[in-house]
C-alpha cells in the first residue's frame, strides 16, 4: 500500500486551510445576521444566499485583488535577483494568472447567485419564482443592483486578462486586472447602504475608503502566504513595501471605519442596542485583533526573527472572521 509523501501531506494541510479561510466568512456572515436579527424582514433561505453570495464575492475579489498586488510586489526582471529567484517570480506569476482564473470564475457565479437572491429578497419571495422582469428591474432601477452589474463586468474583465495572460504574459499587463478587481471590490460597498446614507459623499467616500484598504491589506496578505512564503528571496524583498502598504491600509481602514460608523449610526446608545451596533462593535475588536498580530510580525520581521508566518497566519485567520461581519453589516441596518 503506497504511503502518503511529506509533499502529500503538506498539500492536503495547505487545502484544508485554505477551506477554512474560504468558509470562515460565509459561516460568520450568516450567523452574525441571525444574532443581528435579520430574520425579522426575511426568510432563512433567502438570508443563508444574500449572506453567502455576499462573502463569496468579498472573498473571490480580495482574492482577485491580493493576487494582482503580489505580481505588482514581485515583478519579473528586478535588478540584483538571483537566477534561482527569478526563476521562482517567473512561476509565481504563472501561479497568479491561474489564480486569476479561477477565483474571477468564482466572482462571476457569485455575483449572479447574489443577484438572484437579493432580488428575490426585494420583491419578498424565492429565487426560483423570480421573472425575467423583476430582474431587470432591479439590475436597472435601483443602485445596488447596478452595482451589482458593474461588479459582474470588473470580474469578467479580470478573467478575460487572465485568461489571455495565461496564453501570452506580454498581452496583458498585470496592473490591468488589479485595477479591475479593485473597482469590482468597491462598487457594492459603494452603491449599497452608504449610496442611501443620509452624509451621501461622505458615507460613499469612506465606505470606498474601507473597502479598498481592506482588499490591499487581506488580499495582499494571503497572497504572500500563499504564493511567495516558499521562496525566501521573493517574500525578503517582497515584505518590507508591504508591510509599509499594510501600515497604510490599517490607518485608512481605521479611519474610514469610524467615519462610516459616525454617519450610520444614530447615537452611542446605539451601538449597544441595536444589531448593527453590536456587529460594528465585534468587526471593531477583530481589526483591533488583526492589527496586534500584524504589529507583532512585523517587529519580529524588523528584529531578524524568521517565524513570522505563524503570527500572519493568525492575522489571516481574522481577516476571515472580519469579512464575514462586513458581509452580515450589509444584511442589517
Amino acid at each position: 500500500m503506497p504511503t502518503a509523501s511529506p509533499a502529500d501531506g503538506a498539500r492536503r494541510a495547505g487545502s484544508g486551510r485554505l477551506v477554512v479561510v474560504v468558509g470562515t466568512p460565509v459561516v460568520v456572515a450568516f450567523a452574525a445576521s441571525v444574532l443581528a436579527g435579520a430574520l425579522a424582514a426575511t426568510t432563512v433561505p433567502v438570508l443563508a444566499g444574500t449572506t453567502a453570495t455576499r462573502a463569496a464575492m468579498d472573498v473571490a475579489g480580495i482574492a482577485c485583488v491580493g493576487a494582482g498586488l503580489v505580481a505588482a510586489l514581485v515583478p519579473l526582471g528586478a535588478p540584483g535577483r538571483s537566477y534561482a529567484a527569478e526563476r521562482a517570480a517567473v512561476a509565481v506569476h504563472h501561479r497568479i494568472d491561474r489564480v486569476l482564473v479561477v477565483a474571477a470564475a468564482a466572482w462571476l457565479v457569485a455575483v449572479v447567485l447574489g443577484t438572484a437572491f437579493r432580488t428575490a429578497d426585494a420583491f419578498g419571495r424565492s429565487p426560483a419564482e423570480l421573472t425575467g422582469a423583476e430582474l431587470l428591474a432591479w439590475t436597472t432601477r435601483l443602485g445596488a443592483g447596478r452595482g451589482m452589474v458593474l461588479t459582474l463586468g470588473c470580474a469578467a474583465v479580470v478573467l478575460g486578462c487572465a485568461l489571455a495572460r495565461l496564453r501570452d504574459p506580454a498581452l496583458v499587463q498585470v496592473r490591468i486586472p488589479l485595477v479591475a478587481a479593485l473597482l469590482g471590490v468597491l462598487t457594492p460597498a459603494v452603491t449599497g447602504h452608504a449610496g442611501s446614507a443620509p452624509s451621501h459623499e461622505i458615507a460613499v467616500v469612506s465606505v470606498a475608503l474601507h473597502a479598498g484598504g481592506a482588499a490591499l491589506w487581506a488580499g495582499g496578505l494571503v497572497g504572500l502566504l500563499a504564493l511567495v512564503a516558499p521562496h525566501r528571496e521573493l517574500l525578503a524583498a517582497a515584505l518590507p513595501p508591504f508591510s509599509t502598504l499594510a501600515g497604510v491600509c490599517l490607518a485608512a481602514v481605521a479611519a474610514s471605519g469610524v467615519v462610516n460608523a459616525l454617519v450610520r449610526v444614530d447615537s452611542w446608545a446605539a451601538l449597544v442596542t441595536t444589531g448593527y451596533g453590536w456587529l460594528l462593535l465585534t468587526k471593531v475588536a477583530a481589526l483591533a485583533a488583526i492589527g496586534v498580530f500584524g504589529a507583532l510580525a512585523r517587529a519580529r520581521l524588523r528584529a531578524g526573527r524568521t517565524p513570522v508566518l505563524r503570527w500572519a497566519g493568525y492575522e489571516v485567520g481574522l481577516m476571515a472572521v472580519a469579512i464575514g461581519l462586513a458581509a452580515a453589516l450589509t444584511q442589517s441596518g
